[in-house]
């Protein structure tokens, strides 16, 4: 194995080196979205059947997955909505320099 490894141009080692380096992060990456993510927000909700294609199919699957597996978060119809005690302009000054008389206040 050495004697054939060393046969290799560096070039292509380094090549080498850096896919398998990016076929693991992929897989690694596409095994950790797949345990965070909730079961209803894969396809087929069955997330066995994804882990199987993952780590069998190796990168295709792991690329597989990132593409179609994965179901966007619903939607909600809840809108985070301002708070209602906002601070005005005159508030904000009244606390940094005092309040003002009050025949100058509009």
């Amino acid at each position: 194995m050495n004697e054939f490894w060393s046969a290799v141009p560096v070039w292509i080692q380094v090549v080498l080196v850096l896919l398998a380096i990016l076929q693991i992060t992929l897989e690694v990456y596409a095994l950790v979205d797949l345990y965070r993510r909730p079961v209803h927000q894969t396809t087929f909700d069955n997330k066995w059947v994804w882990l199987a294609i993952i780590l069998l199919v190796s990168t295709i699957g792991a690329i597989i997955y990132l593409l179609a597996a994965r179901k966007p978060a619903p939607l909600t119809d809840e809108v985070a909505t301002p708070s209602s005690s906002s601070v005005r302009t005159d508030d904000i000054a009244d606390t940094l320099f005092g309040p003002r008389d009050e025949s100058v206040r509009p």
